[in-house]
């Protein structure tokens, strides 16, 4: 365990394993609950055209909940929830590889990024077939003319099963369309936007962490630096990686198959369509994905 000023930071072998993993994937639970509906606006900020549906983040807010209700605030959620999985296997890959890179450096920064970058590589691995599932249904109502895949009008009645019918809908959709590679839709884009987002949030988190702790008072707790330094290095990243993510999001929802990752990604930066607005709520989302240890 090394001590910072007043911020420990809490190496694996220091961990209750067992807390944990019980608590982080209560924890995970909670957080999804409360910004999913900004992961929801985010990507349909992103995925539509200049400001063909919505003008920004709280006219999206508002046309959802008048047009489809809370539960449109919610499409595919239950999808997103089974990326608690990638979201522990993120955890775990990023301590181990950090206590790996200590052997050779006491750098935390080299650690933090080395280990933020593989733990992105093996979570992404996991998490994108699920993204490219819940995201279709995600854009289902007002933005469905967007997707690659609509919902056929049978999924949409309202039975106890409507949630299996309409993942099981998409789902066959794809496979019918793309095969099994169409699940990996926008891997590779997402490589190009998770992995740097880690790289750079793990060593502005300590950054921030450590000059909070030099600023504040000898008895400020170090849950609250920790609490303010996680949101600080969320913008930063965010504000880094933002137009790939919009990248990311349109090869895997948008009906166009043809343009590659780089025109999109040239096209986005040269008319910097939606960054702003969605930056907002990926900014909402990744400040409430700050790291917990637990010992």
């Amino acid at each position: 365990m090394q001590q910072k000023g007043n911020i420990q930071i809490i190496e694996w072998e220091d961990l209750d394993k067992r807390k944990f993993y019980s608590f982080g994937i209560f924890m995970t639970m909670a957080i999804r609950v409360t910004v999913y509906p900004a992961t929801l606006i985010r990507t349909r900020l992103q995925v539509q055209k200049g400001k063909s549906l919505y003008s920004g983040t709280f006219d999206a807010f508002f046309k959802i909940l008048r047009a489809e209700g809370v539960r449109g605030l919610y499409r595919g959620f239950m999808v997103n929830t089974f990326t608690i999985v990638s979201g522990q296997a993120y955890i775990t890959t990023y301590e181990l590889v950090r206590k790996y890179v200590s052997q050779y450096s006491e750098a935390n920064t080299v650690k933090s990024v080395v280990a933020g970058g593989s733990a992105s590589l093996v979570a992404q691995s996991i998490t994108v077939p699920i993204d490219v599932v819940s995201q279709q249904l995600m854009m289902q109502g007002q933005g469905e003319h967007l997707t690659r895949f609509r919902l056929s009008s049978n999924s949409e009645n309202k039975k106890p099963a409507r949630f299996f019918r309409q993942t099981r809908n998409i789902v066959s959709q794809i496979f019918a369309a793309d095969g099994c590679r169409g699940f990996y839709r926008g891997y590779v884009a997402s490589l190009l936007t998770y992995i740097p987002n880690s790289a750079v949030w793990w060593p502005f988190y300590h950054f921030y962490a450590e000059q909070l702790s030099i600023l504040a008072p000898s008895d400020c707790p170090h849950l609250v630096l920790q609490a303010i330094a996680g949101p600080l290095a969320a913008a930063t990243a965010s504000t880094v990686t933002n137009p790939m993510d919009v990248v990311r999001a349109r090869v895997q929802v948008a009906v166009t198959d043809h343009l590659s990752v780089f025109i999109y990604f040239v096209v986005l930066v040269w008319t910097v369509a939606g960054i702003a607005d969605a930056a907002i709520s990926v900014s909402i989302m990744k400040a409430c994905s700050i790291t917990y240890k637990i010992t």
